[in-house]
């Protein structure tokens, strides 16, 4: 049933509610007592915008069930990380609860990676929504349609760490190891933009893999892309 009818624009609504009403009643159960106060609220402050702009765009752009699901899923987890602090989620007490075993010595990991999956997610679950702003406000097609969303993620990835470190320079001291995480990682940073960058890339091969077995225009769509529209020069 599309949603452009009544009873799917209907069930559509009703979705987009029940994800609205999930991440408020966790958030504002992980907003109560955080491990630091301080902390929680700079790691909201993007949440905020996110919050802002979903819904100003309700009205204007309106992303698929797929698109608003993924969206969800990343600030559901990063609450998570913003309730504990990224480097002290004690996701291995948790594996270690359920299965008698710990995860960081199954994996022969030495340092708290949950800041290094949120990272692969922002890519993995957030490059699919950005493709489809591109694709419906700029109108892009063919390679541009997968290489534009790689790229934004990629970018936005970088100005993140340079905020981080804007702010550990403002802030210092533990407040700053708190909200920045490295855990004295000197290439923090760039594994997790890397990070991010690989599960952008995951999703947008993966999108373009299917979009190749359904569309017979595919190749087409993709040279046409690639052609020079206007020889003179600008």
């Amino acid at each position: 049933m599309s949603k452009n009818s009544p009873h799917g624009y209907a069930y559509y609504r009703r979705y987009l509610l029940g994800l609205a009403a999930l991440f408020t009643i966790e958030w504002v159960v992980l907003a109560i007592h955080p491990k630091h106060r301080t902390d929680w609220l700079l790691e909201n402050i993007l949440v905020v915008f996110v919050a802002i702009g979903l819904v100003f765009s309700y009205r204007h752009l309106l992303f698929s069930r797929l698109s608003y699901t993924m969206i969800f899923l990343f600030l559901a987890l990063h609450e998570i990380g913003a309730h504990y602090s990224y480097s002290e989620v004690p996701y291995d007490v948790w594996f270690e609860r359920l299965t008698g075993h710990s995860q960081n010595e199954l994996m022969g990991w030495e340092r708290n990676h949950f800041d290094r999956l949120m990272h692969f997610l922002y890519g993995l679950l957030l490059a699919y929504p950005m493709r489809s702003v591109y694709l419906r406000v700029a109108a892009v097609r063919g390679f541009w349609g997968y290489s534009l969303p790689l790229s934004f993620i990629m970018a936005t990835s970088m100005v993140y760490e340079l905020i981080e470190w804007g702010a550990a320079l403002l802030f210092g001291g533990p407040l700053a190891q708190d909200y920045v995480g490295s855990q004295g990682d000197p290439w923090d940073a760039q594994k997790d933009m890397a990070l991010a960058a690989l599960g952008a890339l995951i999703t947008i091969v993966c999108t373009g893999v299917i979009n190749k077995v359904r569309r017979r225009d595919f190749a087409g769509e993709w040279a046409e892309s690639l052609r020079v529209k206007r020889k003179a020069p600008l």
